[in-house]
């Protein structure tokens, strides 16, 4: 009895301060969920990145990173705030896509890419797949899985295959260097971020150290669909707008391709590809119930 005492007080100690701990043997684990299933949060539970939970003050969070029983007042790279509209995921409202579709979509994935992981995520951006109608929301959902699946081979790869590109991706001209190592920043995650530039930046952002600890986003399913959403909301690339622009703006999937690949893809550079694209974005369109639009090519 004295040990469970200890072992009770060790855990809610380890919670009040985020010391890292892994799941204990016979913790109990909480399941990911909206608001409408959502528990109330305890000290020393175990909770999946993507759970929600009901706080001692009635407010609702979810889990951005796996943690066990962490304080969400206290540890708040785990937790995030949620907000509930409809029993919906983080942000404005519900993602439009479910984890059934998910899964049907990407039915070979790594299981490194979670479903949990792309929700948890959602709170960086809310305005992703969040804003203007139904269809532009479901039609952006469609275009950014649709450019992930292409990156990645279907969710596949969490990082880019070919090694001898390595390298390559350290610009010595930016004045913070290549800090990990000439090779680290090579394409990793669900649009293979790449170069230390984008690593700075993309960490800038979120808050994330990943110029000096870009493994993270191999290692971190939360980490690695954040950088996604950061290049998709926030990056032009070759392009003249941010994907999710091109989108709610109703500028087409082809602009999105543009601004993700265009300066390899586009303009007859490489069609195979481009259609490779357009194909994942009419199926995914499709499933989600939306047509697709116009301007498909670049």
């Amino acid at each position: 009895m004295r040990r469970n005492r200890f072992a009770t007080f060790l855990l809610a100690l380890l919670a009040l301060v985020g010391t890292v701990l892994l799941v204990p043997s016979g913790t109990a684990s909480a399941a990911a969920g909206s608001c409408d299933s959502a528990s109330n949060w305890t000290a020393g539970t175990w909770y999946p990145a993507g759970t929600v939970v009901r706080y001692t003050d009635g407010k609702y969070y979810v889990a951005e990173h796996d943690n066990p029983g962490y304080d969400p007042l206290i540890s708040t790279w785990y937790w995030d705030p949620y907000t509930c509209q409809g029993g919906g995921n983080p942000g404005t409202g519900k993602f439009p896509v479910t984890e059934a579709q998910f899964q049907q979509m990407f039915p070979g994935r790594n299981s490194f890419y979670t479903y949990n992981g792309l929700i948890a995520a959602l709170s960086a951006y809310p305005g992703f797949a969040g804003t203007g109608s139904d269809q532009v929301k479901r039609q952006e959902a469609a275009a950014f899985l649709a450019n992930v699946d292409h990156e990645t081979g279907g969710l596949v790869h969490i990082v880019e295959q070919n090694t001898a590109n390595y390298p390559h991706y350290c610009d010595r001209n930016q004045p913070y260097g290549c800090p990990a190592g000439q090779a680290a920043y090579y394409g990793r995650g669900p649009l293979q971020l790449s170069w230390n530039f984008n690593y700075k930046a993309a960490g800038d952002a979120l808050g994330i150290n990943l110029l000096n600890n870009p493994s993270l986003v191999q290692t971190d399913a939360a980490v690695s669909w954040k950088t996604a959403l950061w290049y998709w909301n926030t990056q032009r690339g070759p392009g003249s707008m941010t994907p999710h622009d091109a989108m709610v703006g109703s500028r087409g999937f082809g602009e999105t391709i543009r601004s993700i690949n265009g300066a390899v893809e586009c303009d007859g550079r490489n069609p195979a590809q481009v259609q490779s694209r357009v194909n994942s974005y009419q199926r995914f369109a499709q499933m989600l119930g939306v047509a697709p639009g116009g301007n498909l090519y670049c």
